[in-house]
């Protein structure tokens, strides 16, 4: 018997969890999102594909704050493409962006990450530590060969198969060269079976060694991570750019307003006038 869409949706959030890492609140707003676009949207089903026309739902949730319903119709984009990852034949109708503020990325401590890589395994420390000083998207990471890896650099194929080079310092080369010498690898660096492992394994390994320490942290979250810190240990901006694989040094500015926004934060904790 057909399943119907609505069916997929507890599996949906158990994947957005055990999987990608997000928090019991995120979860809830998923769930509350997911089924108010059920109950509003009108659903079809013809010639073995499902489309979703929101234009019910959009009207309902109208009146809203932009960032309110950018962020509604993201959890029903992301809901579909779990689907079309699962092979179901999906089109989603009135789901069009609206423009919003761009927020400030959320990096992790120093003292949080070295927190968590205590109890963690040869590989995890690999993993967690090469988006860490490196900078790495989760697909960069995903897609490394063996012999990308070579006299202290690192190379990356980025965002339009654009190739940019990356230093390692000495202790992650060491640690590299460790890791390299006690897991037999034919071509990617993180195999399982002789096959790469699937971006999906290696976000679980992430949040599981966050999650030991008692911390929700995404890969996305290392990358900005490294981009603070040596923005706020005084890198050039064009230098960070380039490491990262940005195509516009625009993109990486963002980085120089959360230094901002942090020094503001320090600065009214810390000064007698702004505790009056």
């Amino acid at each position: 018997m057909m399943r119907l869409l609505q069916d997929y949706r507890v599996e949906f959030l158990e994947y957005m969890y055990d999987i990608r890492g997000v928090s019991d609140l995120t979860i809830k707003s998923y769930d509350e999102t997911l089924k108010e676009m059920f109950y509003y949207s009108e659903i079809s089903f013809e010639d073995g594909s499902y489309t979703i026309e929101l234009m019910a739902y959009r009207i309902k949730i109208a009146s809203l704050k932009a960032t309110t319903i950018s962020r509604k119709i993201s959890s029903v984009r992301s809901f579909v493409s779990y689907l079309r990852d699962r092979g179901i034949n999906v089109s989603i109708n009135s789901d069009d962006s609206i423009k919003v503020a761009k927020t400030l990325p959320k990096p992790i401590s120093h003292e949080h990450i070295k927190s968590a890589l205590k109890d963690a395994t040869l590989q995890e420390r690999v993993i967690v530590l090469m988006l860490y000083t490196l900078g790495l998207r989760i697909s960069e990471l995903n897609s490394l060969h063996v012999n990308d890896i070579s006299d202290g650099w690192i190379r990356v194929v980025g965002k339009g198969d654009k190739e940019r080079e990356i230093p390692v310092v000495a202790n992650i080369s060491e640690l590299i060269c460790e890791y390299q010498s006690q897991y037999s690898l034919k071509e990617y660096l993180f195999e399982r079976d002789g096959a790469k492992l699937s971006e999906n394994s290696l976000r679980y390994i992430i949040t599981k060694v966050f999650k030991r320490a008692g911390f929700k942290v995404t890969p996305h979250q290392l990358r900005h991570s490294y981009a603070t810190e040596l923005l706020n240990h005084n890198a050039r901006i064009a230098d960070v750019s380039e490491l990262l694989g940005h195509a516009s040094m625009a993109t990486t500015q963002i980085y120089t307003k959360l230094g901002s926004a942090l020094k503001m934060q320090n600065y009214k904790k810390s000064h007698p006038l702004c505790k009056e």
